[in-house]
């Protein structure tokens, strides 16, 4: 086989790795020049590659030769590589379709706008205490193509899916799928949201009746497409009791499938906190049900499990302020479930790159628990401009982290919480939120005293 990888992060050099075990001839190209992907090169060094940079060396590339190619999820399709493939009658693939084909391993693919790294930990976890064999993979990890070509059939992969991957798949069909919610996000990229909506339900479409889909009941476009899905449903609902699922009734956990009803735990014993926590709980507890994981194992985990990082992550307080670091807060529902989480006055950190959201519901998501709102980026005009039209008028416009965390220790007082949950992803500042978030808390603990350098 003769197959292109279509960027250079951390899902191309996996699939660099996965490939170079297999009998093909490897081909790679990345927009960026190689001197600045020299750091990024040398993860796949000894390994026979051709290597393509720029634009210009599109003309060089035999597109003759090739059998298919594996694009990086968050390149686009108008970029002129992908356009070059597609006119060329080439297959363009993501990187969790050609781990579909290449292991026998089982996928459990979890998905959704929010919530996907909590819920995929949190199965990982579950997994892990019952003993069987596990790989946390896809977002979460170093890429899932060569997790899934080192994998054994007797593995799970808890793999972490986006709509950018999903996107891209043609046959793709976990065993287990994961939807945790569904709300307008990444349109600069999908242009729609029909068709972000449709990417999403790739997770899901393939599936048969010998599958198992974990699905929110209280997301209507999720329950209004499940009749659509051929594999198994376990519905879960933080508002309701189910007749079949996972569900809260009087501060407790059960799980009803026909006429048994299961207790799994007291909700107030899950230590992560929030409504949104509880629902990731419950996505994660179907999952482990569908795997084979007892319910004491859930209930371990759900006891025990802090959180990961940048999402609500608490990360200090100075002079009774508390800081929380919310960076994984990409988009303005999984911001507004931040505010919810966290009691008033807050002092929020906001802006980043525009993905063409609306900020409405954010900012009426306020509702009298925000005091001050300090906002950064590209977005920092359209942010201010909405909160002004609802009334909102404290707010602060700063150009870095550094002045956001110097202008919050000046508004706070004793009581408050400060917390960074940008509405909004990373780039233009920072290459991903992970890096924005440990800026944030560097900043935090220099502020605070705890640092003499940033």
């Amino acid at each position: 086989m003769n197959v292109l990888v279509v960027g250079l992060g951390v899902s191309g050099i996996a699939c660099i790795k996965g490939l170079s075990k297999t009998d093909t001839k490897i081909y790679a190209f990345d927009e960026s020049s190689e001197e600045n992907l020299k750091d990024r090169l040398k993860e796949a060094e000894g390994i026979d590659v051709e290597y393509y940079f720029g634009n210009d060396e599109i003309e060089k590339i035999n597109f003759e030769k090739l059998d298919y190619a594996i694009k990086s999820p968050g390149i686009k399709y108008e970029v002129p590589i992908i356009e070059t493939l597609l006119k060329s009658n080439i297959e363009v693939i993501s990187d969790i379709e050609a781990a579909y084909r290449e292991t026998n391993a089982s996928i459990v693919s979890i998905t959704g706008t929010n919530g996907k790294t909590t819920t995929t930990t949190l199965i990982g976890e579950m997994v892990r205490e019952s003993g069987k064999p596990y790989k946390v993979t896809g977002n979460i990890g170093f890429g899932i193509y060569n997790d899934a070509l080192n994998a054994k059939e007797e593995d799970i992969l808890v793999a972490e899916v986006s709509s950018f991957q999903l996107a891209g798949t043609i046959k793709y069909k976990p065993h287990i799928s994961v939807l945790t919610n569904i709300t307008p996000d990444h349109l600069d990229y999908h242009h729609t949201v029909e068709n972000y909506t449709e990417a999403k339900f790739k997770n899901v479409i393939a599936q048969d009746e010998n599958d198992y889909a974990i699905l929110n009941y209280e997301d209507s476009t999720i329950r209004n497409y499940s009749d659509n899905i051929k594999a198994k449903k376990i519905f879960f609902s933080s508002e309701r009791i189910l007749e079949d699922g996972i569900f809260e009734e009087k501060g407790q956990m059960f799980y009803r499938t026909g006429n048994n009803k299961e207790f799994i735990m007291d909700t107030k014993e899950i230590f992560i906190p929030g409504k949104h926590n509880l629902e990731n709980a419950m996505a994660a507890a179907g999952a482990a049900i569908a795997i084979g994981v007892d319910t004491k194992f859930i209930a371990k985990v759900l006891r025990e499990f802090k959180g990961v990082e940048h999402r609500l992550e608490f990360t200090g307080e100075y002079n009774k302020v508390k800081f929380y670091n919310d960076s994984k807060g990409t988009n303005p529902d999984a911001s507004i479930k931040a505010i919810q989480g966290i009691e008033k006055p807050i002092i929020l950190i906001a802006g980043g790159y525009d993905k063409q959201s609306s900020y409405d519901d954010f900012i009426k998501a306020f509702d009298n628990k925000v005091k001050a709102l300090v906002l950064l980026g590209q977005t920092a005009g359209d942010i201010e401009k909405c909160a002004l039209k609802y009334g909102f008028e404290n707010i602060y416009s700063v150009e870095t982290m550094d002045e956001a965390v110097k202008k919050s220790f000046e508004l706070a007082e004793e009581g408050d919480n400060v917390v960074l949950s940008p509405a909004c992803a990373s780039w233009g500042m920072y290459p991903n939120y992970e890096v924005r978030g440990r800026d944030f808390k560097e900043r935090v603990s220099y502020y605070g005293g705890n640092s003499k350098e940033i």
